[in-house]
């Protein structure tokens, strides 16, 4: 317990250290986000009902599982997941993730937005919008994106607001910026949850979890980074979703999720390649403290004490770090596949659970450049802003991940 509190502190000060404006601290904001985020996390990991609930999800994995395979095998045959045509000599070794894992993406993605039209999801970010302004004291316009990155992703939820962008303070800006960065879209918590059943029991409640306890996070973080100092954007209607019918927000869904399947199978396809590109210019020098120098263990050094404030063991700190290290540097997705290859005395549940945690957000390179580019798009009135302010939303997004993590660990 201590250990986490003294994580979180330091934390804590860090963002303080890079703020605009070190003499003003909005410490309603500050206890009450801190407070929601050990609340969200007790009765997640702790209250039997919600317990039972992630057991629920779990079925909703095997189900998403299921029907993907369906299309996919009946599109690509054994590629896909159909019955293979011979006899498998390795375990595991027909499975692909391009033909079998990654469609589900497509799945996912007309079925947001078909929630969406049907506004079954729009009420859903409603009630979190409404709760993150009845105990923090955000504006509605902010409260409305907040909840909404929770679900929809660091682009899509500024659609909801899109005429209060203009409009919403330099703070408030920066908010949605770090609350983007610090959460995951809902298209992808089905994926994620599917690398990690194996090694991560719940793997779904967990994986939804971190991204509900990450909004109040960033916005903790970007109050302290970021102070108020004007009057809030009230307001916060949601916009509509641009579908005449159910069928129309359906393929528009599915042409969303192909484009965000093609933008993943590339940068994973060009990332991978280049850690393996500067993984064989390391191996040009000489071996380390018996062993070969790689990009994953140069991280794993550097990350060590910051993965160790959050709760990991000393003893697991340098493999913690080293994921912690891609997740950043790289994206969250393939931290999370190197994550899942790892053998199981490598790292403890605790440490497990924890990193799941840590990891699960868009605080990344990366995703910094979409976010800016998306955000450009949508408001270019504000571009230069966006743009001056990208790199210390993503320190933000990164704290408040790192701050989910040691609550996790304190429980």
């Amino acid at each position: 317990m201590l250990h986490g509190i003294f994580g979180i502190t330091v934390l804590l000060c860090v963002a303080w250290l890079l703020s605009e404006n070190r003499r003003m601290l909005h410490w309603r904001l500050i206890l009450a986000g801190l407070a929601l985020q050990l609340l969200i996390a007790l009765l997640m990991l702790k209250a039997a009902p919600f317990r039972q609930l992630f057991m629920g999800l779990n079925t909703v994995v095997a189900a998403f599982e299921e029907a993907t395979k369906a299309g996919t095998s009946f599109v690509f045959g054994y590629l896909g997941g159909g019955p293979l045509p011979f006899v498998e000599t390795a375990p595991g070794g027909s499975f692909s993730l391009a033909f079998q894992a990654l469609p589900m993406v497509l799945v996912i993605g007309a079925l947001t937005a078909v929630l969406y039209y049907w506004r079954i999801l729009p009420k859903v970010v409603q009630g979190f919008s409404w709760v993150l302004r009845k105990t923090m004291g955000i504006g509605g316009a902010l409260g409305v994106v907040a909840s909404g990155c929770i679900f929809l992703g660091m682009i899509e939820s500024p659609l909801l607001i899109r005429p209060y962008l203009v409009r919403m303070t330099r703070s408030e800006l920066f908010a949605m910026m770090a609350t983007g960065l610090s959460c995951i879209a809902g298209t992808m918590l089905v994926l994620y949850a599917t690398v990690l059943q194996k090694v991560i029991p719940d793997a779904l409640g967990h994986i939804l979890t971190a991204s509900i306890i990450h909004a109040p996070a960033a916005l903790v973080v970007a109050s302290i980074m970021v102070p108020e100092t004007q009057e809030q954007t009230l307001g916060g209607e949601l916009s509509s979703y641009e579908a005449t019918s159910a069928m129309d927000a359906l393929t528009k869904g599915t042409w969303d999720g192909l484009k965000l399947l093609v933008n993943i199978v590339a940068v994973l396809i060009v990332f991978v390649a280049l850690v393996k590109l500067v993984n064989i210019g390391l191996g040009q020098l000489p071996d380390v403290m018996g062993g070969p120098v790689t990009l994953e263990r140069i991280l794993g050094i550097l990350l060590s004490p910051v993965v160790w404030l959050i709760g990991v063991p000393w003893s697991e700190a340098g493999t913690a770090g080293s994921l912690m290290g891609i997740k950043i540097v790289l994206n969250e997705f393939l931290a999370y596949i190197k994550f899942s290859s790892l053998p199981e005395a490598a790292l403890s549940p605790k440490t497990r659970i924890i990193m799941t945690y840590a990891m699960c957000s868009f605080a990344n390179l990366g995703s910094l450049g979409i976010l800016i580019a998306g955000l450009g798009s949508l408001c270019p009135e504000r571009r230069d802003e966006i743009v001056a302010m990208g790199v210390k939303a993503l320190i933000a997004g990164v704290l408040a991940s790192l701050m989910t993590g040691a609550v996790v660990g304190m429980l």
